[in-house]
């Protein structure tokens, strides 16, 4: 029998639905740290033309417009996050545009930005060969492709694995976090570029409790709030016990929880 096709389409639609849930900016804003130092990577300069791609409540367009000194934009296909990085945008009197479209399809010109960053965005992209081609594709030749991604063996990695045992993805969706391995970036990639620069970091979550961090993910954090939705009643209590396990299995202090969370720190320079 021949298998079906996966109908990426539908399951970018699909997640799009789940981004929209709860409120990204809320979990986004412990990672602000992680777009900054991100753009340090990068080494952002002025005049640079800078997109952040995925880019929820804008942390790395807000990071990059600090540096360049001209204009930046991000790219997302949840309004209400777009319009929360306005908002935060305005605040700091920073110019930051826009643009509402799927990041697998970006409405932009080959080669229109000197920077192209993400931080957790693009790797969650359903198609991800086609993810790293619009990446590729819209930074101009010597720019820098520069992303944040969750690794395999990290804490969120982890997490995601133990969610996606409840509540499992669409079948023959690859994992989000190989995006924190080097070999599959090399492999997605490929000559376009000619250089990659990678580093494991880690980025401290902090909550008073494991109950009280499973809460904030449950109610603000789509997948998560999806996924306990899926499970029903029935479900939802092996969820949360398992993801308060996961917690305190990684917690680094006694009193509270502090969760380093790794990621890979990722520059690769366009051919």
């Amino acid at each position: 029998m021949e298998a079906q096709a996966v109908d990426l389409k539908a399951i970018t639609k699909f997640q799009q639905t789940i981004w929209a849930q709860g409120d990204f900016s809320r979990i986004g804003a412990m990672a602000v740290i992680v777009a900054e130092n991100l753009c340090e990577a990068a080494n952002v300069r002025a005049g640079e033309r800078a997109l952040d791609v995925a880019c929820g409540a804008g942390n790395g367009a807000i990071a990059a417009a600090r540096r360049t000194w001209r204009p930046t934009v991000g790219l997302d296909y949840v309004p209400a996050l777009l319009e929360r990085g306005r908002e935060r945008a305005e605040a700091e009197r920073l110019e930051v545009t826009y643009v509402e479209a799927d990041a697998q399809e970006m409405p932009f010109d080959d080669g229109s930005f000197d920077v192209v960053l993400s931080t957790f965005g693009a790797m969650f992209a359903p198609d991800q060969q086609r993810m790293a081609n619009e990446l590729a594709r819209v930074c101009s030749p010597g720019g820098r492709i520069a992303m944040a991604n969750w690794t395999p063996t990290g804490f969120v990695g982890q997490m995601f694995k133990t969610v996606s045992a409840h509540a499992p993805p669409p079948p023959g969706v690859a994992s989000p976090v190989l995006w924190g391995t080097e070999e599959h970036l090399r492999e997605l990639f490929g000559d376009r570029i000619s250089e990659l620069r990678t580093e494991r970091r880690h980025l401290v979550m902090r909550a008073p409790s494991a109950d009280a961090w499973i809460d904030l993910f449950r109610r603000w954090f789509g997948p998560t709030k999806m996924a306990f939705e899926r499970v029903g009643a029935d479900g939802e209590g092996a969820l949360r016990d398992d993801l308060v396990a996961l917690a305190e299995q990684h917690t680094t202090d006694q009193e509270t929880i502090l969760l380093p969370s790794e990621y890979l720190e990722v520059v690769a320079v366009r051919s």
